[in-house]
């Protein structure tokens, strides 16, 4: 006999109010965007290049930016403003293998952190429309 299925969460990422109560809130966040850049750092070196030497403010900004994505504090734009994305990629050539390599590193990551359904789904949709987003090469 098989198991019962495991009961519907009430929203597409869980039980929690929002994902980010739902991954665990500010460690497992932190936790989650240096083990991202952990591996842009070891794996993924066109996208290293588009980083200063010092990527801590890179990894402050991404942190504070998915906090707020994600129903949390709205770090970055307390301090930032609106994220205006596009605006702040535009520097950066970002075609479909850039995209594709960020989501790599962000599924390896989600790995690192032991984020399981249905909040993986749920962020892996997510943040791969957010990186079609930010792209400005063909």
């Amino acid at each position: 006999m098989l198991p019962d299925p495991q009961p519907a969460g009430r929203h597409p990422w869980g039980d929690e109010p929002n994902p980010y109560a739902e991954l665990g809130g500010e460690s497992v966040l932190r936790r989650l965007v240096d083990r991202f850049y952990d591996r842009i750092d070891a794996e993924a070196p066109v996208l290293r290049a588009m980083l200063p030497a010092d990527d801590s403010n890179s990894r402050r900004n991404l942190f504070e930016f998915l906090s707020g994505w994600m129903g949390g504090p709205q770090l970055y734009t307390q301090r930032k403003g609106h994220p205006r994305l596009r605006m702040r990629h535009a520097p950066y050539p970002i075609g479909a293998e850039e995209a594709r390599e960020w989501m790599r590193c962000m599924r390896e990551a989600l790995d690192d952190v032991a984020v399981r359904d249905p909040l993986r789904g749920y962020l892996e949709v997510r943040l791969a429309q957010t990186a079609e987003h930010v792209r400005n090469r063909d």
